[in-house]
């Protein structure tokens, strides 16, 4: 008795279909907003960090940034105090995501 017939005796009402599933993605817009926001490289407990604040609009959406930035650079980080936090220093290639979405941005130290 396969896997198949099992799932056929536990559910016996069950109708298969060999169609795939449609899901929709709706893709969320960001506000885009007058003022640049900052881009800014420190060193935390000896390891180095970029912080990016200045974002006006709601922190749903700044989340949702958050984690579309992690993700494209494949690292680490943080949503904390307004401002999201990334480990290592990749103040440009989170410039270039940013200016890609329509974002202004103003790089702060080194």
């Amino acid at each position: 008795m396969d896997f198949k017939d099992q799932l056929k005796n536990l559910f016996p009402d069950h109708i298969e279909s060999n169609e795939p599933e449609q899901v929709e993605e709706q893709e969320h817009v960001l506000y885009v907003q007058k003022e640049p926001m900052i881009c800014k490289f420190e060193k935390r407990k000896g390891k180095p960090t970029t912080i990016i604040e200045g974002y006006e609009g709601s922190d749903e959406d700044f989340k949702i940034l958050a984690k579309e930035i992690k993700t494209k650079l494949s690292v680490g980080g943080t949503f904390k105090d307004d401002s999201i936090i990334i480990q290592g220093d990749y103040r440009d290639k989170i410039i270039a995501i940013l200016k890609e979405k329509g974002f202004k941005t103003k790089r702060v130290g080194g």
